[in-house]
């Protein structure tokens, strides 16, 4: 057992299984599985002084965001990795949205830049790759939309049948048409995503499909690049706060994970807070917060969010205890709210889907709050691009009941001159 790298561990009862054990959940309580590794043989400058020798390679594993942490992330590995690369996402300074937060030092984590336009490759990069270490014969997922679009991508470079499962009616365009161009093979259901997430995870047990949905842990080793990958572009100096979209809580477990395994390999020497962000009409994780997380909450999805909008969050008690290990809070913000951040962002140059937009909203709030003070470091993570979305994006922008103030609304002109100069000094009229 002292020779082994890397292993899995029960986060309920403690039971351990070979990291190429495919099952999804601990064979003797249900419970979800966590990836371990044992530490880097290396001082805490050297781990630094290697990762940051990597920066800017542009052929091979090491080009990816992701693998450019193989040790921390599956040290197992060969070269034989499924790929783009994805990841060396930007850290964005926008002041016009630090400004409309209320505070100065925000920066955005924008993770719409990735091969498939949302965090999700980060992930599927490694659970892909794994899949095709236990010699998977089909992968699976359930998914509101960049789940599905990822895993379908990452499946067909490794030439691995995919199946995704998605709530019909309730997966936006740009996500859909991903999925099906990508050549997954697509299941629509009539119900929400929690109904697809049973599915997914009887198909996984009954008919060996491998699963990749969040409580997959491999996924959540990509995931924990995200804060790997800000924290290295800060030079190693933690902000003060970093805000996530909360949804099916897979991030929130994952950047609880990177920032006790960075503390505890000595790439930093404080842990920032979570800030774990959900919209008010899914909003489970928020509202066990309030009571202690005495009580896991379960409710009915309902947000224009449709990347968040999950009732019952599959990696529920991992995001516990990364709020728990972090002093984190977990809070909801209106779909209005999400939609004014959203039109913020988009107008920086930035651009987002709306549920990237959920973590500048709540960092607002947060800061009305008092939570967050002015002068603290924030980092807030955009998870999806914007293109992701788009009928939300034209619904708000063309709206024609009860518009918002900061809707973009094109102009009708005839094919003269003269029509041009109006709209020009309209515009430019305070």
């Amino acid at each position: 057992m002292n020779e082994r790298v890397s292993w899995q561990v029960c986060a309920s009862c403690g039971q351990e299984l070979a990291a190429s054990d495919p099952r999804q959940r601990c064979p003797a309580c249900r419970g979800l599985l966590e990836l371990r590794h044992r530490a880097p043989p290396m001082t805490h400058g050297g781990l630094r002084a290697l990762l940051d020798s990597r920066l800017g390679v542009r052929r091979g594993p090491l080009a990816s965001g992701v693998w450019r942490y193989r040790e921390l992330v599956l040290p197992e590995a060969d070269d034989s990795l499924v790929s783009y690369p994805e990841g060396n996402t930007p850290l964005l300074a926008r002041p016009a949205v630090a400004a409309w937060a209320g505070v100065p030092e925000l920066l955005l984590k924008h993770e719409g830049h990735n091969p498939t336009g949302s965090f999700k490759d980060r992930g599927m990069t490694v659970g892909v790759t794994q899949a095709r270490r236990v010699r998977a014969t089909a992968v699976a997922c359930a998914s509101t939309g960049n789940t599905g679009a990822s895993l379908a991508a990452y499946a067909a470079l490794a030439g691995i049948p995919a199946l995704v499962i998605v709530p019909k009616g309730q997966v936006a365009v740009g996500k859909l048409t991903q999925v099906l161009a990508y050549g997954a093979r697509t299941i629509l259901v009539r119900g929400d995503f929690d109904a697809c997430l049973s599915l997914a995870l009887a198909a996984g047990e009954r008919l060996g499909v491998y699963l990749l949905n969040s409580i997959n842990p491999f996924r959540l080793e990509g995931q924990k690049t995200i804060v790997l990958e800000l924290l290295q572009q800060l030079g190693w100096e933690p902000p003060d706060w970093i805000v996530v979209p909360a949804g099916n809580l897979g991030n929130t477990a994952a950047f609880g994970k990177a920032l006790r395994e960075a503390c505890e390999w000595g790439l930093i020497s404080r842990v920032p807070r979570l800030a774990a962000v959900q919209a008010e009409g899914a909003a489970p994780f928020a509202l066990s917060y309030r009571d202690g997380f005495a009580t896991r909450h379960r409710v009915q999805a309902h947000t224009v969010a449709t990347a968040i909008s999950i009732g019952n969050p599959a990696s529920y008690e991992r995001a516990v205890q990364a709020i728990r290990e972090t002093d984190g809070v977990v809070l909801a913000v209106s779909d209005a709210e999400i939609l004014e951040a959203k039109a913020v962002v988009d107008a920086s140059g930035a651009g987002c889907e709306p549920a990237s937009a959920a973590s500048v909203a709540g960092a607002r709030q947060l800061v009305r709050s008092g939570v967050i003070r002015k002068t603290d470091r924030v980092v807030a993570v955009l998870t999806g691009h914007l293109l992701k979305d788009p009928d939300v994006v034209l619904a708000y922008h063309q709206g024609t009941d009860a518009p918002s103030p900061r809707a973009n609304r094109p102009v009708e002109i005839e094919p003269k001159l003269e029509e041009i100069e109006r709209v020009l000094s309209a515009r430019a009229t305070p």
